[in-house]
């Protein structure tokens, strides 16, 4: 019995390693010292005969091996998850715990979980409002049991669940010289002003790529972090800027002009949920009611 004591927590020091990122999250996550998470995991490579994790320069990154063995126990763990209760012996009235990057909450979510609420009297929602990479992270910490985002999220330990798909459009200020175009292509913006996304985010780098396809160079006036920034700086005559149409202007906005822009951009809104855990059933009746409501526009479809 000790011993498979011993071999479930290799195994949970190993799911906790892909889920986290690192062995100091695991160690949190389990509740035990960060040497023991390393130690759980050289003795599971023994047993198992292959290197699970790469280690170089302080980091720790798992091998293809390490990612199958993860897969083949999520139902492992969602049986020990459901046996320990956390879903089928939790109270009714506990809230629905979502998180959700600023633009989708204030331009969308905050409306829907008003309507939301109001149509399921006695269901409770925390609502928090953070960017998307705080939003995997709490995904991933259990912090959460919900999130949306269309940020184009690749990490092991959350699963994502598509609702919408939208196209990359070129906003403009009223009466840019541009305007008198159907559509923009990337040859339009050579050496026109632009307000582009930080690095980090991941379109940035995917639109470079088009530039430099296409053998163009924009003037890069302005990086910001969120939509609604780019579209400010936009209005106020800044520059253009490529962007997510949904859900900011789905109904339009003032001072902008929005055209096509010809580029096989494509933006995925979907929800945010842990993997190898079931969601929990408020979490399941709030997505449906979302896809359910949600109404039809010219930027977006379901998925």
């Amino acid at each position: 019995m000790t011993e498979h004591r011993h071999r479930l927590r290799e195994l949970e020091s190993l799911r906790a390693v892909v889920t986290t990122g690192t062995t100091t999250g695991a160690a949190r996550r389990l509740g035990i010292s960060q040497s023991a998470v390393s130690r759980a995991l050289t003795q599971l490579e023994a047993r198992v005969g292959h290197a699970l994790f790469v280690r170089t320069s302080g980091r720790i990154e798992p091998t293809v091996e390490a990612l199958r063995l993860n897969d083949k126990l999520d139902p492992i763990f969602e049986t020990l998850a459901q046996i320990e209760g956390a879903d089928w012996a939790a109270q009714q009235d506990e809230p629905l715990r979502l998180i959700v990057p600023p633009t989708l909450a204030h331009h969308f979510v905050i409306g829907r979980v008003a309507s939301f609420l109001k149509a399921n009297p006695g269901k409770r929602l925390q609502l928090d409002i953070q960017a998307t990479d705080v939003l995997v992270a709490g995904i991933l910490d259990l912090r959460y049991d919900l999130g949306l985002t269309s940020a184009m999220i690749q990490r092991s330990g959350v699963n994502l669940i598509p609702w919408r798909r939208s196209k990359v459009v070129c906003a403009m200020p009223k009466g840019h010289p541009l305007a008198a175009k159907r559509i923009i292509t990337p040859t339009d913006l050579e050496g026109v002003e632009l307000v582009e996304f930080l690095r980090r985010l991941g379109t940035r780098s995917i639109t470079e790529q088009i530039f430099a396809r296409a053998g163009v160079r924009p003037v890069q006036v302005a990086e910001t972090a969120t939509n609604m920034a780019a579209l400010e700086l936009v209005r106020e005559g800044l520059g253009l800027t490529l962007i997510n149409p949904f859900p900011l202007l789905t109904t339009g906005m003032e001072g902008i002009e929005i055209r096509p822009f010809d580029a096989a951009i494509y933006y995925n809104t979907g929800f945010v949920v842990p993997a190898g855990r079931p969601v929990t059933q408020l979490a399941r009746q709030f997505m449906r009611y979302v896809k359910l409501t949600t109404p039809p526009d010219s930027y977006s479809e379901p998925i």
